[in-house]
């Protein structure tokens, strides 16, 4: 008999970690080992309880899930994590599985669907939500200038660059992890395809990108 399948919730609102976890309980193959209602909590039980795969919502407090995503795929990478959100907006859809997100569903999916994902991701195969697949093909589609190509976030990051802030200290006016700023200025410079922080300002500059 294979061992179940065992699985972590991560979701700030109690009555839809309640319900997912009334899922998981009549799954005969799937087993419930852990709750946290915040990022920071998410990264901590994994490293406690080891979950095969993680329910993540997006939108936490703390540590937002896209961040404790990338915090656990590089702590733990055998943690595979699905994004389980109410949204499905370009960035969100861009960052989770950059992250490291091995799939992406929104909150209104069915009981079979979620746990045909679940199994999918334990066996290392990504699900996507139709939604989140026309966000790639849309991306793959259209021609993206550099500027145009930054987060909401990035163009945050790289004002603060700008204004000659090391990462510490724009971590800081954020409210940001050190290594999510780190994250975020190698994402700036890789899509505006320059190699240093100073290139990357006067880019910026030049090209009136903040504008």
């Amino acid at each position: 008999m294979n061992a179940r399948i065992r699985v972590m919730i991560v979701d700030d609102h109690l009555m839809v970690r309640r319900g997912l976890a009334t899922f998981l309980s009549a799954a005969p193959d799937l087993e419930l080992v852990g709750e946290a209602s915040t990022g920071r909590d998410a990264v901590r039980l994994c490293g406690q309880i080891g979950p095969d795969v993680v329910l993540m919502d997006l939108r936490l407090p703390e540590l937002d899930g896209v961040a404790a995503t990338r915090a656990i795929r590089e702590a733990y990478p055998d943690i595979k994590v699905i994004a389980v959100t109410s949204s499905h907006e370009d960035v969100l859809v861009t960052e989770a599985l950059r992250a490291g997100a091995i799939g992406y569903l929104l909150k209104d999916i069915g009981v079979t669907g979620l746990a045909d994902a679940i199994h999918a991701a334990k066996q290392g195969r990504t699900t996507l939500a139709p939604e989140a697949t026309q966000v790639l093909l849309r991306q793959s589609r259209a021609p993206v200038a550099a500027g145009d190509a930054l987060t909401e976030r990035e163009r945050e990051v790289l004002a603060l660059m700008v204004r000659g802030l090391s990462n510490a200290q724009i971590a800081e006016r954020l409210v940001l992890s050190r290594s999510t700023v780190n994250f975020h200025v190698s994402n700036v410079l890789g899509k505006l395809e320059v190699t240093s922080r100073a290139a990357a300002v006067s880019l910026a500059m030049r090209k009136h990108l903040l504008e």
